[in-house]
C-alpha cells in the first residue's frame, strides 16, 4: 500500500523506476497506473531476470526493464517523472536522477521521516541542479495505512 498510495502524483507518459529491485515502487504503480509507462531500471543481473519474469507474468505491457546504473543510463527520451525507493539519501539521489528527466520533468522519491531533513541537507545539490517546488508529501494516512512521504523537486524548463 505505502507504493500504491504514489499512483494519483504520476500523470500520463514516461516514468522511470530507479533501482527497482524487488519492484518496489515500480511494479505496483505499473499496475495501479496502465496509462502510465514504465522503465524499471536495476543494476543486478539477478533481479533484472527476476522483474523481467514478473513483468511477463502479470502481462505489464506499460513496463520496460533495463540493466543500467542510473549514472549509467541516458533514456532517449528523456523521463517526464522518475521513482525510486530505498535507494539513497535524497542529496545523492539528485545527481543520479536529474539529468534522466527532460526539462519540467519531475522527481517523486519515497522517504521515509526524515525526508524534510534530507531536503536541508541536500541544500547544495537543489541549487545545483536548480530544482523548483521542492516538498514533502504525505500519503495514505486517510486510508488508514502508515504515511508514506514523498520528496518531489521539479528540473528547470517547460
Amino acid at each position: 500500500m505505502n507504493c500504491a498510495v504514489i499512483a494519483p502524483l504520476l500523470r500520463p507518459g514516461l516514468v522511470g523506476d530507479i533501482g527497482s529491485g524487488a519492484g518496489l515502487p515500480g511494479i505496483v504503480l505499473a499496475i495501479a497506473r496502465p496509462d502510465v509507462s514504465f522503465i524499471l531500471v536495476e543494476p543486478m543481473e539477478r533481479r533484472v531476470a527476476w522483474l523481467d519474469e514478473q513483468v511477463t507474468l502479470l502481462g505489464l505491457s506499460n513496463v520496460t526493464v533495463v540493466r543500467a546504473r542510473a549514472e549509467e543510463f541516458h533514456p532517449e527520451p528523456r523521463l517526464d517523472q522518475v521513482t525510486a525507493r530505498a535507494v539513497s539519501a535524497f542529496s545523492k539521489l539528485i545527481p543520479m536522477c536529474a539529468p534522466l528527466l527532460r526539462p519540467g520533468g519531475e522527481m517523486v522519491l519515497m522517504k521515509g521521516a526524515g525526508a524534510a531533513g534530507e531536503i536541508a541537507a541536500a541544500e547544495k545539490a537543489i541549487r545545483k541542479y536548480r530544482l523548483q517546488d521542492v516538498a514533502v508529501v504525505e500519503l495514505g494516512e486517510d486510508l488508514g495505512v502508515d504515511v508514506t512521504r514523498v520528496i518531489t523537486a521539479r528540473v528547470p524548463g517547460a
